[in-house]
């Protein structure tokens, strides 16, 4: 008995499932759902220009057991990004989605049939050389011409494709007809026979389960679905036609049956518009939030709700980068509480150039003086110069840079604590300074704890200038 495998659609139809965009947070608990289902492969959509998408996809590579192919759309051709996106994955695996017929040829990619033919085996040649699986993917495959079809299901197999889709993006088949479709490639490409080959097919006159039979009839090892009903079969229709003619069709599925309506249920929750989720850490009050312990079970939404409890206002994409790094550490010990956050925020988020830049500090201090600090700094070329007398070196430091930019910023907080043992130990310095409302934190490192309260402070100033140009 063989088994038929699923590979769901839901995160690469992310923008038709709700007509935007999913979160970070959104996306990562479909994924978890998904990868606690056992769905044979987890399919992302391709990524656009935006860092987040690539974080996005680097964590979910990350954190799931089961296989993730990142689409590519052949029209762009972003390859190595994104393979860079789900290489940590343990199976990771690049789709090349690529047009068949021939107004989706001219219309998408501007090229006709022998120009189409090369391009796929170029995509795929450069695909393969960073991905040990590729698949290829021929998009409205029933409305292209029979003969080219198979010549550009030879020419991805010949290229170093492994795995072939064949798409009934118009979706208006007949199980017979689709049937017949997916026998026909079958014997004009004998190399089928010897590889795994999905369909994808559009559930425009409801009959996409029943053309998915057909083709498990055929001999298909897989079938392209959803969580929820978006236009594709579902995970829940197909889980059902295996429990009824699996046997029949010598077919099962790895799937986890029983979990499937609950886990569904939470997807449709998710997917469908909602009020804003309330944290567990809503109602925890500012003087309660260094008791607050986060642990590596904890959502994206729970770590970004602390964030927010303790100051500051982070982009989207900084909230994520954030919790990624928050993963890494949560992994590696019991809880994070809000003094490790602090550090994860201060050395992740919102990374700016320098607009200024440390040269020199001269630093005079002792039991029976006043403590004074010279300090030179950098800003776009010109060294500028300022000299501060506080209540110890530090407070001289910082008094001196204010006097360079010209401007107090209230000091939130200021942390300092050792990172390496022994006399030639390394010291971390921890600021936070609140401007308009918002917190900036930066983080300094250096074997001289006044050096890196210098620059931990810089970092700080530096993002709040960064933000205010």
């Amino acid at each position: 008995m063989r088994t038929l495998k699923f590979i769901d659609m839901t995160l690469r139809q992310a923008a038709v499932l709700r007509g935007r965009e999913l979160s970070f947070k959104e996306k990562l608990e479909i994924a978890r759902s998904l990868d606690r289902l056992r769905a044979d492969t987890i399919e992302l959509a391709p990524i656009s220009g935006s860092k987040a998408d690539q974080l996005a996809n680097r964590t979910i590579a990350s954190m799931v057991a089961t296989r993730i192919s990142a689409a590519v759309d052949i029209s762009v051709g972003n390859i190595e990004e994104t393979w860079e996106s789900v290489r940590p994955a343990k199976k990771p695996k690049l789709n090349i989605l690529a047009p068949v017929s021939t107004v989706q040829m001219e219309y998408a990619c501007h090229k006709k049939a022998p120009a189409m033919l090369e391009l796929i085996s170029g995509q795929v040649k450069k695909a393969r050389f960073y991905s040990e699986h590729v698949e290829f993917s021929a998009v409205d495959a029933t409305r292209a011409e029979p003969d080219f079809l198979c010549q550009a299901v030879q020419a991805a197999i010949d290229a170093g494709a492994d795995k072939i889709t064949l798409c009934d993006t118009a979706g208006v088949m007949l199980p017979d007809e689709f049937g017949a479709f997916v026998a026909a490639v079958k014997e004009k490409v004998p190399a089928l026979a010897e590889m795994e080959f999905y369909v994808e097919i559009n559930d425009t006159i409801s009959m996409a389960v029943g053309c998915a039979a057909a083709a498990v009839r055929e001999g298909a090892t897989g079938v392209k679905c959803t969580a929820i009903d978006v236009g594709y079969p579902t995970m829940e229709e197909l889980a059902a036609f295996v429990q009824v003619k699996g046997n029949e069709l010598d077919v099962t599925t790895q799937v986890r049956v029983t979990e499937l309506h609950r886990a569904v249920g939470q997807l449709a929750r998710i997917l469908q518009p909602e009020e804003e989720e309330t944290s567990r850490f809503s109602n925890v009050g500012l003087e309660d939030i260094s008791s607050v312990c986060l642990d590596s079970s904890d959502p994206i939404s729970e770590v970004v709700s602390v964030i927010h409890q303790m100051g500051y206002d982070l982009s989207e994409e900084d909230n994520a980068k954030v919790y990624e790094s928050f993963l890494r550490v949560a992994e590696k010990k019991h809880f994070v509480g809000t003094k490790e956050l602090d550090a994860i925020i201060a050395s992740t988020a919102m990374q700016v150039p320098s607009t200024y830049r440390i040269r020199t500090y001269v630093i005079n201090s002792g039991n029976v003086i006043t403590a004074t600090a010279n300090i030179l700094l950098e800003k776009d070329g010109e060294e500028m110069r300022g000299v501060g007398i506080g209540d110890g070196p530090i407070d001289a430091a910082f008094q001196a840079i204010e006097q360079i930019i010209g401007h107090h910023y209230e000091l939130d907080d200021f942390q300092i604590q050792t990172v390496t043992e022994g006399r030639d130990a390394m010291g971390s310095a921890l600021v936070k300074l609140r401007s308009g409302g918002r917190v900036y934190s930066g983080n300094g490192i250096s074997t001289d704890i006044i050096g890196a309260s210098i620059r931990a402070y810089l970092s700080a100033l530096n993002k709040i200038v960064y933000e205010e140009a």
